[in-house]
């Protein structure tokens, strides 16, 4: 394994963008990220646990093709049921998106009272609440699905009257009871994370799970020396730096237009360098 090689992010859409857009601003502006969309197979929640893990097999064997040091996860779903046959079946580093953020989430709360938020299939997988668990077995964790914010956040709707009264609808009961910490538990979610805030309230520290995953990342190829050098720049470009480098790579299993009209969204920036591929190939 050798520090020049990229790094894998790897999603079963359009959401893990988030997370790359996190990693950007961590990392060197010398790293080279691959990213993978499954488009094709999205969503990954509705699936059995055993078609996810045969999925991220197979997304992970194709970005270890292209000589990937390490592999971000950056799907909840993949994240819960995944990591462990991902880990066995690879030898570079492998970082999901739950442990990060729960740790985080731990870090923070006061009251150890903690909100999660994700889609149908991450609340009830109940993974959140396990690894909270392991840093603060006696903390009280509230998970509450949002489904709607996905098709939100891929729409651009993300600061409107339509996007705070779905927040208000969703969140709005969560005030008080002592809650004052709450996990972004889908990497869509940071794109509406105004209106979550003013759903909760002031006194809500809201974490983001893909800059707690970035920041793992980070430490974990420091760790290990694959960091990149710092030289060309950094994640001090600035807060809102995190557009794609000249050496990063899109792939995409389906409708590589839609693609890239949403993730020059979520990135802030066009999104260079896209190709529709087929998996398995």
């Amino acid at each position: 394994m050798i520090a020049t090689g990229g790094i894998g992010v790897f999603d079963s859409g359009i959401g893990g963008l988030t997370v790359f857009k996190a990693l950007r601003r961590a990392l060197p502006a010398s790293e080279r990220l691959i990213y993978l969309g499954d488009t094709a197979r999205v969503p990954y929640g509705t699936k059995s646990d055993e078609t996810v893990v045969r999925y991220a097999l197979e997304g992970a064997a194709f970005l270890g093709r292209h000589g990937i040091k390490a592999l971000v996860v950056a799907c909840n779903t993949m994240s819960a049921v995944a990591v462990p046959a991902l880990t066995r079946a690879h030898p570079f580093p492998i970082v999901g998106v739950i442990g990060p953020g729960a740790e985080v989430a731990c870090h923070v709360t006061r009251s150890r009272v903690i909100g999660v938020i994700g889609t149908a299939a991450t609340i009830k997988s109940q993974a959140y609440t396990r690894a909270i668990a392991c840093h603060l077995p006696d903390a009280r964790v509230t998970g509450r699905a949002c489904p709607l914010f996905v098709p939100l956040a891929e729409e651009g709707w993300v600061d409107n009257d339509v996007a705070r009264l779905v927040a208000r609808e969703y969140l709005g009961d969560l005030r008080g009871g002592g809650l004052d910490t709450l996990v972004l538990g889908c990497t869509h979610y940071p794109l509406l994370k105004q209106v979550i805030g003013e759903a909760v309230g002031d006194g809500v520290t809201l974490v983001d799970s893909a800059e707690a995953t970035a920041a793992v990342v980070r430490d974990r190829l420091r760790e290990r020396g694959l960091l990149a050098p710092e030289g060309g720049g950094t994640a001090g470009r600035g807060a809102d730096a995190g557009p794609p480098g000249d050496g990063d790579h899109f792939f995409v299993t389906d409708s590589s237009e839609r693609f890239r009209e949403v993730g020059s969204r979520f990135l802030g920036a066009p999104v260079a360098r896209l190709e529709l591929i087929d998996i398995a190939e």
